[in-house]
């Protein structure tokens, strides 16, 4: 089975410019000529965004990392010669924060076609779910496929238009359901949404109750709706190391696990203590800030110790001789049975995946499986995908590695505040992150940001 996707061609970003006007960089290195340092703890999105831009002001600060690289959950590893992305993460172009921050030429950005593959089974196992407004002949074959109704296609089509159309500031203040609940009261049929919605939206909050906030579901609709989706050349990790290579060498500390915080500096887990007089902001995921920070108390848990729904995922990597589908295509597990939810051959994609005349396939399940070992799940998803594309195609099928990410992202059922939080908790500390704003790319990079104002602002730096 082939599609032949066209792929846009992304504009050509401006480097970010980021400093202010000499003036205002002499008033800031003045102002913290006494020493005086700020101090970032965690070097993922958030942290990363902050430390640009306290960078960007002038402002002296350490950024302390627990692992031996920076990027938190945004990172890619080679293995054989394959990049293997930590989880299944695609980067949507439309993010506003990224555009104005990150270099989207350098990351030389490969899209997927703008649509999915449905395996329902049977004798036309898959159908194909285009958009309508980028490709509206090829689209025209879904009008009839058992993926939903007519209507269906049609509601499918108003709300991106509607989506594309309103501000993201109505959006965020828009009366808050369920993801779930919003759909229903939309008016899409049980069939388009277990069949297509359902795994489509789980791929993307790792949530298939789909309780995740109709606010959030809104945005990033929007996000499919303005742009691509697609991954860096590099893999995924390269985000955060263009982010990273842009800071002081100097002000980077690696392999250093904070075990306490204050709003005047840090304690190491080594006894160890690293000053802060600026002030601290506080970058790590969720429940490691629960940790250093108990008073932090989000407004929908009852006590600090609940957690909702967490949200974890497993991924599986196999290397392959060919792809059993030819295009840049993700395919989707709208059969109702099974542990796969999604899947892509990410090679066709980007073909730096993986080595010459080689294939990378990506797998992902929904949940922790806690009680299958590696081993167990890698013969199980094998043995699923035979189904689908016939035994003798995923034979050859070597398992490569698998990543179980047991907090992906942070809970986000109603109520959310998707617009972000003030990062102010207590004196001369602050918060950022995923779970302080939408765990979205952008808005761990948008938290960050308001960190570093808000931090420079209560300090009279600006």
């Amino acid at each position: 089975m082939q599609f032949h996707a066209t792929r846009p061609v992304f504009p050509a970003a401006t480097p970010p410019k980021l400093r202010r006007h000499h003036a205002a960089a002499i008033t800031c290195a003045a102002a913290t000529s006494g020493g005086g340092k700020a101090v970032i703890v965690g070097g993922g999105l958030a942290g990363l965004a902050a430390a640009t831009h306290l960078s960007s002001m002038s402002v002296p600060f350490t950024l302390i990392e627990a692992s031996d690289r920076l990027g938190g959950r945004v990172a890619t590893d080679e293995v054989d010669g394959y990049r293997l992305d930590r989880g299944f993460q695609i980067f949507l172009t439309a993010y506003p924060e990224c555009r104005r921050l990150l270099d989207f030429t350098a990351l030389n950005l490969r899209p997927f076609y703008p649509g999915a593959l449905v395996f329902l089974g049977g004798e036309t196992a898959f159908h194909l779910i285009s958009d309508p407004f980028r490709l509206p002949f090829r689209s025209l074959s879904a009008v009839f496929s058992p993926v939903g109704t007519l209507p269906d296609k049609l509601l499918v089509g108003l709300t991106r238009l509607r989506a594309a159309s309103t501000p993201d500031d109505v959006i965020l203040s828009s009366p808050e359901t369920t993801t779930a609940a919003h759909l229903e009261r939309l008016g899409f049929s049980t069939s388009i949404v277990e069949r297509f919605l359902r795994p489509f939206l789980a791929g993307i909050f790792f949530d298939p109750a789909l309780d995740t906030s109709s606010r959030l579901f809104e945005l990033v609709f929007k996000r499919l709706a303005l742009g691509d989706n697609a991954l860096p050349e590099a893999g995924i990790g390269a985000i955060a190391s263009q982010l990273g290579d842009r800071l002081p060498a100097s002000s980077v500390r690696l392999n250093s696990r904070v075990a306490a915080v204050n709003g005047s500096g840090v304690t190491l887990d080594t006894g160890e203590t690293v000053s802060g007089e600026l002030g601290v902001i506080v970058a790590v995921e969720q429940p490691e800030a629960e940790k250093l920070v108990p008073q932090l108390s989000p407004p929908n848990r009852s006590k600090p110790t609940e957690r909702n729904s967490e949200r974890s995922t497993v991924c599986l990597y196999f290397a392959a001789d060919r792809a059993a589908i030819e295009d840049p295509i993700l395919l989707l597990n709208g059969s109702g049975k099974g542990i796969v939810n999604n899947m892509f051959f990410a090679t066709n994609v980007a073909p730096s995946y993986a080595p010459a005349g080689k294939v990378l396939v990506s797998v992902s399940l929904i949940g922790s499986f806690a009680g299958r070992t590696d081993e167990e799940l890698a013969g199980e998803v094998v043995g699923e995908l035979a189904g689908w594309f016939g035994a003798r195609e995923v034979a050859s099928w070597r398992h490569l590695r698998t990543y179980r990410i047991g907090f992906a992202q942070p809970d986000q059922t109603p109520p959310t505040s998707p617009a972000g939080r003030d990062p102010r908790i207590g004196e001369g500390l602050y918060v950022c992150g995923d779970h302080w704003c939408s765990a979205t790319f952008d808005g761990a990079l948008v938290s960050g940001r308001r960190a570093a104002e808000v931090l420079v602002k209560d300090r009279g730096l600006s």
